[in-house]
Formats: structure tokens, sequence, C-alpha cells
């Protein structure tokens, strides 16, 4: 029984140190790319459906909602704080996670972690999405869609790896970003033939973006 005892008390201070050794996983999560539309389209209502991701174990309800903002404000759509002129509405059509190298955790576990203590990444987290871009006027007309597909990798290891507990929620928001990465050259290429579209149509009534804004910064 003792020595049960001295093996869980080995297991828990070496999985504690484990996490004091990891990567923040704050900066990735926050941070959206710089890289604007050469014509930013006029500010836009934003909604999300996460379809099949908002099932995952790592992803927080509010993440597609607050990356979708953050893109559209940093590179997509003039700032606002009154009058809206259309919707953007990002939907994930599919969405898959791998965990890699996890067999390899029971040969760590029998060595103590002593493999993650050198370096070795304990498993890697992998998401790979579909999602589309959809922009329409303020009656609700749709005027284009735009789809692209994004991979996220987290590995969980010392040093160079993220906590286990943040690696299923980094490795779908690098997903997410890195498909909405690939969409934005068609909304640039588009932005020449919606952007009058949308102010033709007019403002929408009652709109909402300044609370929406507000969310996406948090």
């Amino acid at each position: 029984m003792k020595i049960k005892l001295h093996f869980i008390y080995i297991l828990l201070f070496i999985t504690g140190m484990l996490a004091a050794g990891c990567r923040s996983a704050k900066v990735p999560l926050a941070a959206t790319p710089f890289a604007p539309l050469r014509e930013r389209l006029p500010a836009l209502e934003v909604a999300t459906d996460p379809g099949p991701l908002g099932a995952s174990d790592g992803l927080l309800p509010e993440d597609p909602l607050r990356l979708f903002t953050n893109e559209l404000q940093r590179n997509v759509a003039e700032p606002t704080d009154s009058a809206t002129f259309g919707y953007a509405r990002l939907v994930v059509t599919h969405a898959a996670t791998r965990r890699r190298l996890r067999g390899w955790q029971a040969v760590q576990m029998a060595l103590l972690l002593t493999p993650t203590f050198l370096g070795v990444p304990l498993e890697t987290y992998q998401t790979d999405v579909t999602a589309e871009v959809q922009v329409s006027d303020a009656q609700g007309r749709v005027l284009g869609t735009y789809a692209g597909k994004g991979s996220g990798r987290a590995r969980v290891a010392m040093y160079h790896g993220y906590a286990q507990k943040n690696a299923p929620r980094l490795a779908d928001v690098l997903a997410l970003r890195d498909a909405l990465a690939r969409i934005r050259p068609q909304l640039d290429t588009a932005a020449a033939r919606l952007r009058p579209l949308l102010l033709a149509h007019g403002p929408v009534d009652n709109p909402t973006l300044p609370t929406a804004a507000a969310r996406g910064r948090r």
C-alpha cells in the first residue's frame, strides 16, 4: 500500500511539473493576424454557427463568435459604433479532432514521464475543419458564400508544448483561424462587388454590432 501511494505521489508531482513547464496558450488564443482587405466591407452584423465543432471537448461556446468578430474588426469590415449594412455569418460544416501519439502515453507513464522531461511530446491534438462565411445584405439576401479548410495542431509537451487542459481548445481555435485565413483572400477578391451591393440596400434595422464587438474583445 505504501508503495502504491508513493508511486501516486510521484505521478502527481511529475504531472504538476509538466503543467508548470508548458507554454502559455493565452497568446496564440488571443492573437489575430493583421492582414486587412485592400477594400474593406462596410460594418456588418456578426453571427456564428459552430456546427459539429460545437460538440468539441476543447472549444468554449464563446470562442467562434470571439474569433470571427476579431477577424472582421481587424481585417474585413470598417469600424462603426452605429450603422451596419448587412450580415456576416460563420458556419462550420465539418470538424474532426484526432489525438496523435496517444498510445505512447502508456510507455511514458511506465517511465515516469522521463521522455516528457526531455522534451518528447506526450501527445498531439489535431483538429481539421471546413467553414463557410456567408455575406448577406440588410434584407437577409445572401450575396456570397466563401469556404475554406483549416487545420490546427497543439502538442502536449514541456518547454515547447502546451498543458493537457489547453491543447484541445488551442487546436480547435487554430483550425478555425486557419480556415478564416483561407477565406480571407476570397473576400478580398469579392470586396469590390460586395461593398456597393451592401451599401445600396441600406443599413440594418436595430443594429447590434457594438454589443457583439464588446463580446469579441473579452
